[in-house]
Protein backbone atom coordinates (compact mmCIF):
# COMPACT_ATOMS: atom_id res chain seq x y z
CA UNK A 1 0.00 0.00 0.00
CA UNK A 2 1.22 3.45 -0.77
CA UNK A 3 1.71 5.66 1.88
CA UNK A 4 -1.28 8.21 1.94
CA UNK A 5 -0.48 11.91 1.26
CA UNK A 6 -1.81 14.96 2.23
CA UNK A 7 -0.49 18.15 0.99
CA UNK A 8 -1.32 21.57 3.43
CA UNK A 9 -1.43 24.63 1.63
CA UNK A 10 -1.50 27.28 4.24
CA UNK A 11 0.50 30.25 6.50
CA UNK A 12 3.57 29.81 8.55
CA UNK A 13 2.67 29.94 12.72
CA UNK A 14 6.16 31.10 14.48
CA UNK A 15 4.28 29.80 17.78
CA UNK A 16 3.86 26.47 16.04
CA UNK A 17 0.10 26.25 17.36
CA UNK A 18 -1.31 26.63 13.94
CA UNK A 19 -1.31 26.72 10.49
CA UNK A 20 1.28 24.81 8.33
CA UNK A 21 3.09 23.55 11.88
CA UNK A 22 -0.21 22.51 13.31
CA UNK A 23 -1.14 20.84 9.72
CA UNK A 24 1.47 18.66 9.66
CA UNK A 25 1.10 17.37 13.27
CA UNK A 26 -2.50 16.34 12.67
CA UNK A 27 -1.54 14.95 9.70
CA UNK A 28 1.01 12.89 11.25
CA UNK A 29 -1.21 11.93 14.22
CA UNK A 30 -3.52 10.69 11.99
CA UNK A 31 -1.46 8.34 9.97
CA UNK A 32 -0.97 10.20 7.10
CA UNK A 33 2.16 11.89 5.44
CA UNK A 34 2.38 15.55 5.13
CA UNK A 35 4.23 18.16 2.36
CA UNK A 36 3.39 21.37 2.43
CA UNK A 37 3.09 24.94 0.26
CA UNK A 38 3.77 27.62 2.12
CA UNK A 39 2.00 30.57 1.52
CA UNK A 40 2.66 33.51 4.37
CA UNK A 41 4.73 33.71 7.43
CA UNK A 42 3.66 34.82 10.65
CA UNK A 43 5.43 36.22 13.30
CA UNK A 44 2.83 35.02 16.19
CA UNK A 45 2.60 33.12 19.50
CA UNK A 46 -0.27 32.34 22.01
CA UNK A 47 -0.97 36.06 22.33
CA UNK A 48 -1.48 37.68 18.94
CA UNK A 49 -0.21 38.15 15.26
CA UNK A 50 2.26 41.02 15.20
CA UNK A 51 2.92 40.75 11.28
CA UNK A 52 2.27 38.71 8.37
CA UNK A 53 4.42 38.29 5.49
CA UNK A 54 3.03 37.07 1.98
CA UNK A 55 5.20 34.66 0.33
CA UNK A 56 6.08 35.89 -3.39
CA UNK A 57 3.10 34.27 -6.07
CA UNK A 58 6.30 33.09 -8.06
CA UNK A 59 7.45 31.35 -5.06
CA UNK A 60 3.80 29.50 -4.15
CA UNK A 61 3.91 28.64 -7.78
CA UNK A 62 6.43 26.56 -7.60
CA UNK A 63 6.16 25.15 -4.31
CA UNK A 64 3.25 23.50 -5.88
CA UNK A 65 4.58 22.39 -8.96
CA UNK A 66 7.06 20.77 -6.61
CA UNK A 67 5.08 18.90 -4.67
CA UNK A 68 2.28 17.81 -7.20
CA UNK A 69 5.26 16.79 -10.20
CA UNK A 70 6.90 14.35 -7.84
CA UNK A 71 4.24 13.16 -4.96
CA UNK A 72 1.31 11.13 -5.33
CA UNK A 73 -1.01 13.44 -3.15
CA UNK A 74 -4.51 12.27 -2.21
CA UNK A 75 -5.77 15.19 -0.34
CA UNK A 76 -5.19 18.70 -0.11
CA UNK A 77 -5.97 20.97 3.05
CA UNK A 78 -5.95 24.68 2.07
CA UNK A 79 -5.68 27.21 4.89
CA UNK A 80 -4.64 31.04 5.03
CA UNK A 81 -4.27 32.38 1.92
CA UNK A 82 -3.95 36.34 2.77
CA UNK A 83 -4.89 38.00 -0.16
CA UNK A 84 -6.53 37.51 -3.90
CA UNK A 85 -3.85 37.09 -6.05
CA UNK A 86 -2.84 33.82 -3.49
CA UNK A 87 -6.15 32.41 -4.05
CA UNK A 88 -5.87 32.81 -7.91
CA UNK A 89 -2.75 30.58 -8.14
CA UNK A 90 -3.53 27.88 -5.52
CA UNK A 91 -7.02 27.56 -7.95
CA UNK A 92 -4.91 27.77 -11.03
CA UNK A 93 -2.93 24.83 -9.75
CA UNK A 94 -5.37 23.06 -8.62
CA UNK A 95 -7.54 22.98 -12.13
CA UNK A 96 -4.06 21.55 -13.27
CA UNK A 97 -3.68 18.77 -10.93
CA UNK A 98 -6.83 18.32 -10.10
CA UNK A 99 -6.73 16.21 -6.63
CA UNK A 100 -8.89 14.04 -5.61
CA UNK A 101 -10.08 15.78 -2.43
CA UNK A 102 -9.91 19.28 -1.30
CA UNK A 103 -10.71 20.62 2.18
CA UNK A 104 -10.71 24.06 2.40
CA UNK A 105 -10.24 25.59 5.68
CA UNK A 106 -11.35 29.35 5.03
CA UNK A 107 -9.21 30.67 7.83
CA UNK A 108 -10.20 34.89 7.96
CA UNK A 109 -9.22 35.46 11.91
CA UNK A 110 -6.91 33.67 14.30
CA UNK A 111 -7.82 32.70 17.46
CA UNK A 112 -6.32 35.59 19.33
CA UNK A 113 -9.05 37.94 16.92
CA UNK A 114 -6.29 39.18 14.47
CA UNK A 115 -7.91 39.48 10.65
CA UNK A 116 -5.68 36.83 8.43
CA UNK A 117 -8.03 37.62 4.62
CA UNK A 118 -8.74 39.94 3.33
CA UNK A 119 -12.16 41.24 3.12
CA UNK A 120 -11.52 42.29 -0.79
CA UNK A 121 -9.98 38.14 -0.93
CA UNK A 122 -13.60 36.99 0.25
CA UNK A 123 -15.62 37.19 -2.86
CA UNK A 124 -12.59 35.87 -4.72
CA UNK A 125 -12.27 33.08 -2.59
CA UNK A 126 -16.01 32.00 -3.83
CA UNK A 127 -15.77 32.40 -7.36
CA UNK A 128 -12.32 30.78 -8.27
CA UNK A 129 -11.54 28.26 -5.13
CA UNK A 130 -14.88 26.87 -3.72
CA UNK A 131 -15.95 25.03 -7.31
CA UNK A 132 -12.72 23.11 -6.90
CA UNK A 133 -13.30 22.30 -3.06
CA UNK A 134 -14.55 18.66 -1.51
CA UNK A 135 -15.39 20.26 1.45
CA UNK A 136 -15.36 23.46 2.97
CA UNK A 137 -14.71 24.04 6.87
CA UNK A 138 -16.09 27.04 8.22
CA UNK A 139 -16.66 28.17 11.67
CA UNK A 140 -19.82 30.54 12.28
CA UNK A 141 -17.72 34.14 12.10
CA UNK A 142 -16.32 32.69 8.39
CA UNK A 143 -19.62 31.21 7.89
CA UNK A 144 -21.06 34.49 8.43
CA UNK A 145 -18.72 36.31 6.54
CA UNK A 146 -18.88 34.24 3.24
CA UNK A 147 -22.59 34.73 3.67
CA UNK A 148 -22.71 38.72 4.44
CA UNK A 149 -24.99 38.47 7.35
CA UNK A 150 -24.29 38.49 11.30
CA UNK A 151 -22.46 35.93 12.93
CA UNK A 152 -25.13 33.26 14.43
CA UNK A 153 -25.26 33.46 18.73
CA UNK A 154 -27.53 30.11 19.03
CA UNK A 155 -28.01 26.83 17.57
CA UNK A 156 -31.26 27.55 15.60
CA UNK A 157 -29.45 30.62 14.53
CA UNK A 158 -26.87 28.65 12.81
CA UNK A 159 -29.05 26.12 11.29
CA UNK A 160 -31.14 29.14 9.71
CA UNK A 161 -27.57 29.30 8.17
CA UNK A 162 -27.95 26.24 5.74
CA UNK A 163 -29.80 26.81 2.67
CA UNK A 164 -27.66 29.50 1.96
CA UNK A 165 -24.47 27.67 2.45
CA UNK A 166 -26.05 24.66 0.56
CA UNK A 167 -26.05 27.51 -2.35
CA UNK A 168 -22.05 28.04 -2.39
CA UNK A 169 -20.49 26.74 -5.17
CA UNK A 170 -18.91 23.60 -3.49
CA UNK A 171 -19.93 20.26 -2.58
CA UNK A 172 -20.06 20.05 0.81
CA UNK A 173 -20.24 22.41 4.14
CA UNK A 174 -19.40 21.46 7.12
CA UNK A 175 -20.57 24.04 9.88
CA UNK A 176 -18.38 24.48 13.15
CA UNK A 177 -20.45 24.84 15.83
CA UNK A 178 -17.62 25.54 18.33
CA UNK A 179 -18.28 29.46 19.10
CA UNK A 180 -21.89 28.73 20.35
CA UNK A 181 -22.19 29.18 23.95
CA UNK A 182 -26.04 28.28 24.40
CA UNK A 183 -25.33 24.34 24.20
CA UNK A 184 -23.54 21.86 26.52
CA UNK A 185 -22.33 20.12 23.26
CA UNK A 186 -20.21 21.17 20.06
CA UNK A 187 -21.90 20.88 17.47
CA UNK A 188 -20.80 20.55 13.78
CA UNK A 189 -22.81 20.09 11.05
CA UNK A 190 -21.85 18.47 7.09
CA UNK A 191 -23.91 20.01 4.71
CA UNK A 192 -24.40 17.87 1.31
CA UNK A 193 -27.08 18.57 -1.30
CA UNK A 194 -28.75 15.39 0.09
CA UNK A 195 -27.52 14.90 3.37
CA UNK A 196 -27.31 17.17 6.84
CA UNK A 197 -25.51 15.37 9.14
CA UNK A 198 -24.84 16.42 12.94
CA UNK A 199 -21.36 15.30 15.14
CA UNK A 200 -21.35 16.25 18.72
CA UNK A 201 -19.02 16.43 21.28
CA UNK A 202 -19.26 17.07 24.89
CA UNK A 203 -17.88 21.42 24.83
CA UNK A 204 -14.43 21.28 27.18
CA UNK A 205 -13.65 24.28 29.37
CA UNK A 206 -10.24 25.23 28.22
CA UNK A 207 -8.54 28.40 26.86
CA UNK A 208 -5.93 26.19 24.96
CA UNK A 209 -7.80 26.13 21.67
CA UNK A 210 -5.43 27.59 19.17
CA UNK A 211 -5.17 26.08 16.00
CA UNK A 212 -8.86 23.73 16.36
CA UNK A 213 -9.38 24.53 12.79
CA UNK A 214 -6.30 23.81 10.97
CA UNK A 215 -5.80 20.48 13.35
CA UNK A 216 -9.81 19.63 12.57
CA UNK A 217 -9.24 20.34 8.59
CA UNK A 218 -6.02 18.81 8.28
CA UNK A 219 -7.62 15.37 9.69
CA UNK A 220 -10.20 15.36 8.10
CA UNK A 221 -8.00 15.63 5.00
CA UNK A 222 -5.54 12.80 6.25
CA UNK A 223 -8.56 10.84 6.59
CA UNK A 224 -10.04 11.25 2.80
CA UNK A 225 -6.73 10.92 1.66
CA UNK A 226 -6.65 7.40 3.78
CA UNK A 227 -10.04 6.40 1.49
CA UNK A 228 -12.56 7.47 4.01
CA UNK A 229 -16.08 8.21 2.67
CA UNK A 230 -16.70 12.33 3.78
CA UNK A 231 -18.98 11.61 6.87
CA UNK A 232 -16.72 8.72 7.85
CA UNK A 233 -14.00 11.29 8.07
CA UNK A 234 -15.73 13.79 9.27
CA UNK A 235 -16.86 11.59 12.48
CA UNK A 236 -13.22 10.73 12.75
CA UNK A 237 -11.56 13.91 12.10
CA UNK A 238 -13.73 15.07 15.15
CA UNK A 239 -13.35 12.58 17.42
CA UNK A 240 -9.66 13.34 17.14
CA UNK A 241 -9.93 17.35 17.27
CA UNK A 242 -12.26 16.90 20.68
CA UNK A 243 -9.55 14.59 21.81
CA UNK A 244 -6.47 17.14 21.06
CA UNK A 245 -8.80 19.55 23.17
CA UNK A 246 -9.45 17.74 25.90
CA UNK A 247 -5.75 16.49 26.58
CA UNK A 248 -4.93 20.15 25.57
CA UNK A 249 -4.41 21.20 29.27
CA UNK A 250 -1.54 18.91 29.61
CA UNK A 251 1.03 20.88 27.63
CA UNK A 252 2.29 24.11 29.18
CA UNK A 253 3.07 26.57 26.09
CA UNK A 254 2.79 29.97 26.31
CA UNK A 255 0.53 32.57 27.90
CA UNK A 256 -2.21 32.87 25.86
CA UNK A 257 -4.24 30.67 24.01
CA UNK A 258 -2.41 27.84 24.24
CA UNK A 259 -2.18 24.95 21.38
CA UNK A 260 -4.47 21.70 21.22
CA UNK A 261 -2.62 18.58 21.91
CA UNK A 262 -1.59 16.83 18.32
CA UNK A 263 0.18 14.30 20.12
CA UNK A 264 -2.82 13.44 23.19
CA UNK A 265 -2.30 9.47 22.50
CA UNK A 266 1.05 9.55 23.87
CA UNK A 267 0.08 10.94 27.05
CA UNK A 268 -3.09 8.51 27.72
CA UNK A 269 0.29 5.73 27.65
CA UNK A 270 1.40 7.72 30.44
Amino acid sequence: MSTPITLSIAGSDSGGGAGIQADIKAISATGGYACTVITATTAQNTLGVTDVHPIPLAHIEAQLDAVFTDLNIQAVKIGMLADSDIIKVVAKKLRQYQPKHVVLDPVMVATSGDRLLQDSAIETLKTELLPWVTVITPNLPEAAALLGCGTPTSQEAALALIPALKLLPTAAVLLKGGHLADTAESVDWLITEEQLISFASPRIETKNTHGTGCTLSSALASFLAQGFDLPSATQQAKEYISQAIAYADQLDIGQGHGPVNHFYMFAQRS
